[in-house]
């Protein structure tokens, strides 16, 4: 399921919830620029999957249509499969890791991510004798995730581990070179 998919689906999601109150509000909620979201509408219109309306004259409210509630479950069950078929495949890859990590003999581990992956690394992580000593992640910092209070990444030196694993899907590379430039060793850093 690619990035227009799922920008579709929430924006259907918001029409029909009828939270929509301009194009600025939506591009804000969906984390997209006003012109993108402007695009997208028109699109979504011209299909027929809802209806525009003004009420008063400077007012818009957009209408789900039969057609627009058809392609939105289309939509949900296509991002439910994925969703799905993301956590078992990552499940796969993350008990393959652990069991390696295992045979290293690594006892603790860093996660580098308050994200949902990171929630399925933790899942997998409980079937392994290896445990997870902090979270880090510069933009959540201070937060509680998995029980843990999450750490800037600037405390790394800091901590006692043995590995530390990028559990974010986006920036991964900038995340590598920053953990490096750390001073934390390549060979004690893993992927997925």
């Amino acid at each position: 399921m690619d990035h227009k998919d799922i920008r579709t689906l929430k924006l259907l999601e918001e029409i029909e919830e009828n939270h929509v109150q301009s194009q600025r509000e939506l591009a804000k909620k969906l984390d997209i620029s006003l012109g993108l979201v402007n695009s997208f509408i028109k699109r979504l219109a011209q299909k027929g999957f809802f209806k525009i309306t003004t009420i008063p004259k400077n007012r818009v409210k957009y209408i789900l249509t039969p057609e627009g509630a058809v392609e939105k479950t289309r939509l949900a069950y296509k991002y439910i499969q994925y969703s799905y078929k993301f956590y078992k495949d990552a499940r796969h890859k993350l008990r393959k890791l652990f069991q390696k990590l295992e045979a290293e003999r690594v006892n603790l581990i860093v996660f580098c991510g308050a994200s949902d992956f990171a929630e399925i690394a933790y899942i997998s992580l409980q079937e392994t004798s290896i445990e997870m000593v902090a979270v880090v992640d510069m933009l959540k910092a201070g937060e509680q995730f998995l029980g843990y209070s999450v750490l800037d990444p600037v405390y790394l030196n800091s901590l006692s581990f043995d590995r530390i694993l990028i559990t974010t899907i986006e920036s991964r590379e900038i995340i590598l070179d920053d953990i490096i430039e750390k001073g934390v060793p390549a060979n004690k850093i893993v992927t997925i």
